[in-house]
């Protein structure tokens, strides 16, 4: 599938030192450093598209866009593999419900999600991969998993026992009363007859009447959720047999880590023998006027939207980041109003003919985002930067500044 255009990225000053990153890695609970490797395999899962991109989705590519743009400018590649599930049951409800097509509203779907990440200046990921283009890759998987004595079927759907991985449950930190609970909300079926465990999860499903199916060595169907990610992510990231994790970092929403992470994480043991990532980074969740933001509430509010009504989208991205990655948080009037202000005043003082001193500056940014990305202290010393400048102070590079600002916080001012 096709990704978004590319953005460029500026080159830092060679004479500024940046640290390794730490990151919170939510399989052991810390901030840990992020080891140094010349190339770095990011899988970040996409979304489900029966809406466009909402400012949870946002808030959740912008922490992994903020975490490339470290990774490169300390001097790294990064090969970065996004998955999007262009089918799934909530697409075919939405569809259904709408009295449209599913694949056009897929299609229409995917295409105002290209154009909010493009404007939003995230850097596309080198294999953008659907659902429907990795069929053969979920089969291949599913009968290597066949192999291992991991699937067995019920009817004509097939199922995955998670428990065949020693370590499931050890990345979500729930007892199984829980895991029960969340999986019953989030697409499983605890309760199904035939089941060998309430946790055992669908890897492909046979087709039903009037649902679309692809036919496979298993008959014909289509992917179940987890299978198409580990599939996609194994496939495409090509992890190397000296590496003792398959990936460098999986991430997504915090909504994700049970049961869809969990899962995809025993699915890849039991596949490779292999841990899927050495870190599991997780954004958090943004809410409404003091309600989470969900779709089951019609509380959303589109990226695609905001743009259209005249809200720029760097004062999107600024408002995103002016709070951690891993805080629940609101979005508010007041928050955009905000947002809007401060990145007025800084434009002003970028565009001042004199500057505060800015090489400190960009050094304060550096050593924050390597810090668990602090974005909040970022903002605060960009603020303060700004006020300076307005005030009259001098001895910075505004120009220099400026590059900085683009490459590590893809603000473009």
């Amino acid at each position: 599938m096709k990704s978004w255009a590319s953005v460029e990225i500026p080159k830092l000053n060679n004479s500024l030192n940046l640290p390794p990153i730490s990151l919170t890695n939510s399989k052991t609970l810390k901030k840990e450093v992020v080891a140094k490797k010349d190339v770095y395999r990011m899988y970040v899962c996409g979304i489900t598209p029966y809406d466009a991109t909402h400012l949870g989705h946002a808030a959740t590519y912008l922490t992994f866009d903020l975490i490339n743009r470290y990774l490169r400018a300390s001097g790294s590649q990064v090969l970065y593999v996004q998955n999007i599930t262009d089918i799934d049951d909530p697409l075919l409800e939405r569809a259904i419900r709408d009295n449209v097509n599913w694949e056009d509203l897929a299609t229409s779907q995917i295409d105002l999600f290209r154009d909010d990440m493009q404007n939003l200046r995230v850097i596309p990921p080198a294999h953008y991969i659907g659902a429907v283009e990795a069929i053969d890759l979920v089969s291949e998987s599913v009968t290597a998993l066949q192999a291992s004595g991991s699937i067995y079927a019920i009817e004509q759907d097939l199922f995955f026992k998670n428990y065949s991985s020693p370590q499931f449950g050890s990345l979500s930190h729930l007892d199984k009363e829980t895991m029960k609970e969340i999986f019953s909300q989030r697409g499983g079926n605890p309760t199904l007859a035939g089941k060998i465990d309430p946790l055992d999860c669908l890897v492909w499903m046979a087709k039903r009447e009037n649902e679309p199916g692809w036919p496979s060595v298993h008959g014909v169907g289509r992917p179940g959720w987890h299978i198409e990610c580990t599939a996609i992510a194994l496939k495409y990231l090509s992890p190397l047999e000296s590496d003792e994790t398959c990936i460098d970092i999986q991430g997504g929403g915090s909504d994700l880590i049970f049961p869809h992470h969990e899962m995809c994480a025993s699915q890849a043991q039991v596949l490779t023998g292999k841990e899927l990532a050495a870190t599991y980074v997780h954004a958090a969740m943004i809410g409404l006027d003091g309600e989470k933001m969900s779709k089951s509430k019609g509380n959303l509010v589109f990226v695609s939207k905001l743009i259209n009504s005249g809200t720029d989208p760097m004062v999107i991205r600024f408002a995103l980041m002016s709070e951690h990655y891993r805080l629940d948080r609101m979005w508010t009037d007041e928050l955009l109003a905000d947002a809007i202000a401060r990145v007025a005043k800084i434009r002003q003082a970028v565009a001042s003919s004199h500057s505060a001193p800015t090489t400190p500056l960009i050094e304060k940014i550096i050593l924050a985002l390597s810090n668990d990305l602090d974005t909040p202290t970022v903002l605060a010393e960009l603020d303060k930067w700004a006020s300076e400048t307005l005030q009259g102070s001098g001895g910075g590079d505004s120009k220099e500044l400026s590059s900085a600002l683009d490459t590590l916080l893809g603000l473009a001012l």
